[in-house]
This record gives structure tokens, C-alpha cells and sequence, in this order.
């Protein structure tokens, strides 16, 4: 992992942000429907302006994102290389190419016939178009649709339209089943999403911010940027945390700089905040909890888990 500012979180969603660990029960690359089509289907197709006219077998996945949608779908046999920054699922053939600064000719020198990218860096969806390569751009998500739109697109793309139906009813039926018990509170709770120790957070105008919103919880991290200068992204200090004495903290930045409950009770002034008095401090896995893709059920499971444990 690496450490983000919000600029770099922006433009990946946390590295993008959140993925569905809906597809829990599966293997990440198993087909996960009776009756998938993805050796029937049909072809051409068509997705914006994009149009392929047979099915692609050699994937280039440069958003850590896109490729944990690719293998959710069914599609991981089709990936030849991914980012040096996809790292799920394991077995996900990681190169030395990178999304952040992208190289069009390093990406040519894997014989692509689709790239998936997040975000157009140095104009390379205008490169890789003049070099003849087919590019789906699957922008940071702002909402869950986006998540389900970008899983049917690439379905559509891959010959595995079936199965993305597939992965976006389960997204959606664990996203039911988590929120449908939710105890009913007089006042919500509030919280803190940190992207890392420099205090970057995310408000409820964010894809992060919408997953808490489904259990119910407050951002603290709103009033920072109530006109959206910030893109949803503001650096908040010490002592507008600690006067919002948040009744949660949700770290994201575990992994890339080490932050845990013990380092957060060790910062100046925050002994007093709730969270920390009530030992409500919460360990996120920082790489789901920055990626919009099938894992993001996993992100709301472990928030909807910590709220459980306050009662009403």
C-alpha cells in the first residue's frame, strides 16, 4: 500500500474505494451463476463508444478495482497482466505496470485487446486509441450504482453478462440483509473515517461516506467541506476531531502508516474522544476499504458490526 492524499485517493477512490466482499462465498475467479453465458455470448458489443468485436482474451486491468470486478465476474482467466498496485486476488497476475503513472508503450508491450483504467493520466486512453487498443475507463465511484453499472459494462465486455447480473443481485441482497435490522436511535452516532495520520477524510458526499450512511452514522468530516472545494476530500486538524468527539473512528490507513487504536489513544487530546474512551476505534483493512468493487459489503459488514455493539 501506499500513503494517499486525498488528490490521490480522489482519483482511484481510495486506491481507490470500496468492494464487495459480497462474493465472499466464491472463489474470486468462479463463474458465479448456473446458466452464465460467457463462452454464448454474443458479439459484437457495445459499451459507450466503446465496441468489441470478439470476445478479449488478453486483459490488461490497470485499477486495482477493475480487476477484482474482473474475477468476481468470471473473467480472471482473460486477465494477462494487472497494476502493480492489484493485489486481489492473489493470484491476480501482477506486473511492474502502473496505473498511477501509465506507460502507453509498456502497456502495448502486453499485447492488450481491452484495457481497463480508472482514471485517463497523461491522456493514455487518447494513446492507447492511437495505438489501435480498445480502453474501458471506470471512473472513482461516486454512488453504488456506479459499482453496478461498471460490473454490467464490464460483463458486457468480457462475455459475462449473466454473471455480473449475478454479482450485482448478491451486492445488493447482502446490502439488505445487513441494513434491514438496524436498531432504531433516538440521535445518530457519529463518526470518523481516516484515509491517513495526515487527518484526510471523506465526507457523506463520497462512495465511503454513502456506505456509512447505510448504517445510519454521521460524518463529523462534512462540516469541512460543506461547499465541496475539497471534491469530498478535506484535511481536517486535531482539534476539529477531538471538539466532534466522535462516538466511532474507522481507520483506513492501517497497512500503509500503521495506525491501530493504540496509536490513535497515544495522539495528543484524544484519550477524552468517545471513540477512544469506549474503546470504539475501528481497524480497517485499508485496501477495502478503498475500492468500489465487489468487496464493499465487507466495508459496511465491519461497520454495521461496530454499531451493533452500542445499543439504542
Amino acid at each position: 500500500m501506499f500513503r494517499r492524499t486525498p488528490r490521490l485517493f480522489a482519483a482511484t477512490l481510495a486506491v481507490a474505494a470500496l468492494a464487495l466482499g459480497a462474493c465472499a462465498e466464491k472463489s474470486p475467479d468462479e463463474a458465479p451463476t448456473p446458466g452464465g453465458t460467457s463462452a454464448t455470448a454474443a458479439f459484437p458489443v457495445t459499451v459507450g463508444n466503446l465496441t468489441l468485436d470478439k470476445r478479449p482474451e488478453k486483459i490488461v486491468s490497470l485499477s486495482p478495482t477493475a480487476t477484482e470486478m474482473l474475477f468476481a465476474i468470471g473473467a480472471g482467466k482473460q486477465v494477462a497482466a494487472v497494476d502493480d498496485q492489484s493485489n486481489y486476488p492473489p493470484d491476480a497476475p501482477k506486473s511492474d505496470l502502473s496505473g498511477f503513472q501509465p506507460n502507453a508503450e509498456a502497456i502495448a508491450g502486453k499485447s492488450p485487446d481491452l484495457v481497463v483504467l480508472s482514471n485517463d493520466t497523461n491522456k493514455i486512453v487518447e494513446q492507447l486509441t492511437t495505438l489501435k487498443i480498445p480502453v474501458l475507463l471506470t471512473p472513482a465511484a461516486t454512488t453504488l450504482e456506479d459499482t453496478y453499472r461498471q460490473l454490467i459494462e464490464l460483463g458486457t465486455l468480457t462475455g459475462h453478462p449473466n454473471e455480473a447480473a449475478d454479482v450485482n443481485n448478491r451486492i445488493k441482497d447482502d446490502i439488505a440483509k445487513l441494513t434491514k435490522d438496524l436498531p432504531q436511535r433516538s440521535a445518530k452516532l457519529t463518526y470518523y473515517h481516516e484515509l491517513g495520520p495526515e487527518l484526510y477524510s471523506a465526507t457523506s458526499k463520497t462512495f465511503i461516506g454513502s456506505i456509512y450512511a447505510l448504517a445510519g452514522l454521521e460524518n463529523i468530516a462534512d462540516a469541512s467541506d460543506a461547499d465541496g472545494k475539497n471534491g469530498g476530500y478535506p484535511q481536517l486538524s486535531q482539534e476539529i476531531i477531538v471538539k466532534a468527539n466522535p462516538d466511532f473512528v474507522f481507520l483506513a490507513d492501517t497497512k500503509c502508516c500503521k495506525q491501530s487504536p493504540e496509536t490513535v489513544k497515544a495522539r495528543s487530546g484524544w484519550a477524552g474522544v468517545t471513540a477512544v474512551k469506549n474503546n470504539q476505534v475501528v481497524a480497517l483493512d485499508d485496501d477495502i476499504a478503498s475500492r468500489w468493487g465487489p468487496r464493499v459489503v465487507d466495508l459496511l459488514r465491519a461497520v454495521v458490526d461496530a454499531v451493533a455493539k452500542v445499543p439504542a
